[in-house]
């Protein structure tokens, strides 16, 4: 049948106390005419035509053996922060890990995600309460109510055990868990990317922080060979060995280093500024920082089976996929909704009006009967939510494509990057080297007389320029070296930490089929 607006017919088996219920066992023909009308009417509330198009992703859907070839190396393991900076940069990063209010909301949203479970496990099991009432009326004269109550003041006295249990036929409640529990494993996910976004960005600062101050250093000693050639060059003007322009330009590259000096002390002063904040502390905290040593250039091999372990690697790759998830549960809920739902309720108790025969016999109630909901004509009200989580599910899957892509850009640029950075430094060494010989030469020539300290002073310059390129390049080459770590997912393993998908998935699966399942449903 064509879809049409629906609304709500509720059929309650189970209404206030009457005389009526000393007749139920009578009215089993009726029930049964009734539920079997509620199911032909069903029919009119339908959601054909209200699908999604959306694709997930696959590894295999990205072309990247070439540029990402299998070495036979290692996932980055999760001490990865000591073999970058050692005991020093790892009691930072603990300090953040446990300080930083990013990571504290990411722990709250575990915990609200984990109580969503719970609630949503709860809707599925029978639930059982107690009232009790003392309601002070005057009964009207011209109603039901018999004489000597019409017109009288009377204490109406009720005490109840309620019981009511959901039979769920379609599996909404199910469908709601595995919502929830998915909401908690990607917000389990989210955590994971967020101790990793802040671990990597305590290290990069901290190596940011090493570079600082080792160019302040040559800077440093730049500046006291550019102050000991600035008083030559003065003593040759004076002599009249050297013009005035000579002795200008001395005397600006001079105070262009006091100008770089000044720049990287400010440039130490905001990296310090920075990690304390990273921490969750106070800058003063960056103040008691001990100076970093930049860390041994080392090469990282690619892991094999590359692109297919991203999708356990990457945090916020399992996180993507876990609202993927969620979303589609949200479809089966919602799809439920077009069901007819059939609630069983029951009540024991006492009611009297007066309190001398309140708990008597004369004054039992029982009750038990279904109450069944079903949609018929509802002005499209539940074909548009239906709607809203297909466009929230085709979301969560543009989202989950948008983080796989990201991460095998991110592998791409930073092996990429690496490689280039290796070649630098090969490059950069070469000239270090040779602005060095090129020192040695020109201090042996100033021993024997063929030269003089000008020229020694101004090589010992230019050898420490080139040591501040190499220092840039080494650094770089760093902080690199955490960007490939980190977009290898940081030592991150979803199945260790039960939460993989495929894994979730496979399991569900499994014990759907099973015996057991199947004489439970």
């Amino acid at each position: 049948m064509a879809a049409k607006p629906t609304s709500h017919i509720n059929i309650d088996m189970n209404s206030h106390p009457s005389p009526a219920r000393r007749r139920l066992p009578k009215l089993g023909t009726q029930r049964l005419a009734i539920s079997a009308a509620a199911l032909l009417l069903a029919a009119c509330a339908n959601f054909s035509g209200i699908h999604s198009t959306a694709h997930s992703n696959n590894p295999d859907d990205y072309a990247s053996t070439s540029s990402l070839p299998g070495q036979g190396g290692m996932w980055p393991a999760s001490s990865w922060v000591s073999s970058i900076g050692g005991s020093q940069l790892q009691q930072l990063v603990d300090e953040a890990l446990a300080g930083n209010p990013n990571l504290q909301a990411a722990a709250a949203r575990i915990a609200a995600s984990r109580a969503m479970v719970e609630a949503a496990g709860a809707s599925s099991k029978p639930q059982v309460g107690a009232s009790l009432s003392a309601t002070r009326q005057r009964f009207t004269e011209n109603s039901i109510y018999p004489p000597p109550f019409g017109g009288m003041y009377v204490t109406d006295y009720e005490t109840a055990l309620n019981f009511s249990y959901d039979l769920d036929f379609w599996g909404k409640h199910s469908a709601q868990l595995s919502s929830a529990i998915s909401q908690s494993k990607a917000a389990e996910a989210e955590h994971y990317a967020a101790r990793l976004a802040l671990t990597a960005g305590i290290s990069k600062a901290w190596l940011q922080l090493g570079r600082q101050y080792a160019q302040l250093d040559l800077s440093n000693q730049q500046l006291a060979l550019r102050d000991k050639l600035d008083k030559l060059t003065q003593q040759r003007f004076a002599a009249g060995l050297d013009t005035q322009t000579d002795n200008q330009q001395s005397r600006q590259q001079v105070a262009n280093l006091r100008a770089e000096q000044s720049q990287w002390q400010e440039a130490i002063a905001l990296t310090r500024n920075q990690i304390a904040a990273l921490m969750g502390q106070g800058p003063d905290r960056g103040l008691k920082i001990p100076v970093p040593t930049l860390p041994a250039d080392s090469s990282i091999a690619l892991p094999d089976q590359l692109p297919l372990g991203l999708l356990g690697r990457r945090p916020d790759v399992v996180a993507a996929r876990w609202q993927v998830e969620a979303a589609q549960s949200d479809i089966k809920v919602a799809k439920t909704e077009f069901y007819p739902n059939i609630n069983l309720s029951a009540m024991a108790g006492f009611s009297s009006l007066g309190f001398s025969q309140f708990l008597t016999q004369g004054s039992k109630v029982v009750g038990i009967g279904p109450a069944i909901h079903l949609p018929i004509f509802e002005g499209g009200a539940l074909r548009a939510q239906l709607k809203g989580r297909v466009a929230a599910y085709d979301g969560a899957v543009a989202t989950y494509n948008q983080a796989l892509n990201d991460a095998f850009h991110e592998v791409a640029d930073s092996v990429q990057s690496l490689h280039a950075a290796e070649m630098q430094d090969k490059n950069q060494q070469a000239a270090v080297d040779a602005a060095e010989r090129g020192m040695k030469l020109a201090e042996q020539r100033q021993q024997v007389g063929t030269g003089n300290m000008l020229q020694v002073v101004s090589t010992q310059i230019g050898w420490l320029a080139q040591r501040k390129t190499e220092l840039d390049v080494r650094a770089r080459r760093a902080d690199l070296r955490v960007n490939l770590i980190r977009s290898l997912g940081g030592g991150f393993d979803a199945t260790a930490e039960g939460l993989n998908p495929a894994a979730a998935n496979a399991s569900t699966a499994a014990s759907s089929a099973s015996p057991q399942a199947s004489t439970a449903n």
